[in-house]
């Protein structure tokens, strides 16, 4: 009798401890992710990077504890079509995904299987705070009553925005896919194309402005700055730029709050460093760089916010942060801030050449770091990656199987992600107003039939990277991108050429 006793109480220690065991692989296979998007955050823009004048604790102690990578790229050299690739799997010019306006439709299909759907049908909630930019409704939307399609349309249970950007109106946050606070006896209008009696133009009021800004933003004038677009009616709904990272960050800790018990996506996209640069006072100064600067201090405190806000509830060691950005640096993007005359020594690509809307290096390579406290060994990697992979990567972690026309340009380079392997992609496609490939330390760059730089662009101070000539760089002793090394190496140019056509005519 006591044998028999001993042998049922070994096996129930067994049957126990195996529970117990699946029960924790179970919550390490799901852990919760937080994706926190920047915006306009080059490459040397953080510490741990080489920033100079500003200093950013809470994202170095990110990367402290996770994986610094250093050849980590937005699918695109600017926002719209980032985000469009980051959610889809697909590069943006398979559906012409470029910058939209505040009032554009919803530029992702609704039928097409997006990454909060895979993470949803691997039993995530799902979660957007922060800037949007993908367009909202069918282009003809009522800002008075719920706008769609939306986020939640494509996957996300929940969402707080700003519907397009900081310098775009509607300047009013949107719930749920309502704007917050609207009187409906104040009811909004919106035009891209003609004036509106209301709020005061720039063109016509410029004492009003905080910051003076070129003619392109020179639109309806909402809290002393003045947006590109026109606009009515919502007084009761307009944010205060000072206000929208604590407001961004405090719905989004929420979101964590109100979820902590069961695996989350939360794509937390903020605004910053994007122009008007309008700092807190809190971070007035907090740099040597002026606006621009003091953004990117103000960008590292709700970092810091959300790292608190998890470890709070208890979720800091099963939680994947992944940190980046969704394209190049930016110094004049129109409106004055002396970005460019307080720089200093600062180098925002880092050590590549490049900027927003350049196909060179800074444009698309990216700060990226993910942190996993519980699963991935701190250090750096150099594996070449594109954020179009986190797709197919997330839905390997998660258990999920790919269906055939879901994600269509995005491949499982989960074990490069978690720091298993040094290895990323054979090819990696950088998308801007011309086309750049690499392969290795290989930089391809697609000739153009007109080289002229657009004046909008040769305004913002940037080079685009066009030429009529086909360029090729070897990065690892020419990361400026300075030596065309085409004729050289015709042989890898023409290997190079042939897969970057092969990916274009899919």
């Amino acid at each position: 009798m006591i044998v028999k006793n001993t042998f049922f109480k070994n096996l129930l220690c067994f049957f126990v401890f195996l529970i117990s065991t699946l029960g924790v692989y179970s919550q390490k296979a799901k852990p919760n992710i937080v994706l926190i998007y920047v915006d306009d955050l080059g490459y040397g823009d953080i510490g741990v990077n080489g920033a100079i004048g500003v200093e950013t604790p809470n994202v170095d102690r990110l990367a402290a504890n996770g994986l610094n990578f250093t050849d980590a790229h937005s699918t695109a050299a600017t926002c719209t079509p980032s985000r469009y690739s980051l959610l889809t799997g697909e590069y943006a010019f398979r559906n012409n995904a470029a910058i939209v306006n505040g009032d554009a439709p919803l530029i992702i299909d609704v039928d097409k299987r997006t990454l909060p759907d895979m993470l949803k049908d691997a039993g995530y909630t799902t979660g957007v705070v922060g800037k949007w930019h993908l367009g909202l409704g069918d282009g003809k939307a009522n800002w008075n009553d719920e706008v769609k399609p939306g986020p939640k349309e494509v996957g996300f249970d929940y969402s707080f925005l700003i519907p397009a950007t900081g310098d775009r109106i509607p300047t009013v946050y949107m719930e749920n896919q309502k704007v917050v606070g609207l009187d409906l006896q104040d009811p909004i209008t919106v035009s891209y194309t003609s004036k509106l009696d209301g709020y005061p133009i720039g063109t016509e009021h410029p004492e009003l402005l905080k910051q003076h800004t070129d003619l392109q933003h020179l639109g309806s004038i909402t809290n002393g700055i003045s947006r590109i677009g026109y606009m009515n009616g919502g007084e009761s709904a307009l944010w205060i730029d000072e206000e929208i990272p604590f407001n961004l960050t405090k719905k989004a800790n929420e979101f964590i709050d109100k979820n902590s018990k069961n695996p989350f996506f939360l794509f937390f996209s903020l605004h910053d460093i994007h122009q008007p640069r309008i700092a807190n006072i809190k971070f007035v100064e907090a740099s040597k760089m002026g606006p621009r600067g003091d953004v990117i201090a103000q960008m590292d405190w709700c970092v810091g916010a959300i790292m608190q806000k998890l470890k709070e509830v208890n979720l800091d060691n099963n939680t994947m942060i992944i940190f980046t950005s969704d394209n190049g640096p930016i110094l004049d993007d129109g409106y004055l801030d002396y970005a460019r005359e307080l720089v200093g020594e600062h180098k925002p690509g880092g050590k590549y050449k490049g900027a927003k809307y350049s196909v060179y290096e800074a444009g698309t390579r990216m700060p990226t770091i993910v942190s996993w406290p519980s699963e991935i060994r701190p250090g750096t990697s150099n594996a070449l990656l594109s954020q179009v992979d986190l797709y197919a990567s997330l839905a390997s972690l998660v258990g999920q199987n790919l269906k055939k026309d879901d994600a269509m340009d995005s491949e499982n380079h989960l074990e490069a992600w978690l720091g298993i392997k040094n290895k990323g992609r054979d090819y990696l496609l950088e998308e801007a107003y011309t086309f750049g490939l690499r392969m290795g330390s290989y930089k391809y760059i697609k000739p153009k039939e007109n080289a002229q730089i657009p004046q909008w662009i040769a305004k913002k101070f940037v080079d685009p990277g066009f030429s009529t000539e086909p360029q090729l760089y070897n990065l690892d002793v020419d990361p400026f991108e300075e030596e065309n090394i085409a004729d050289e190496y015709p042989d890898v140019l023409q290997r190079m050429q042939n897969e970057l056509s092969n990916i274009l005519s899919k």
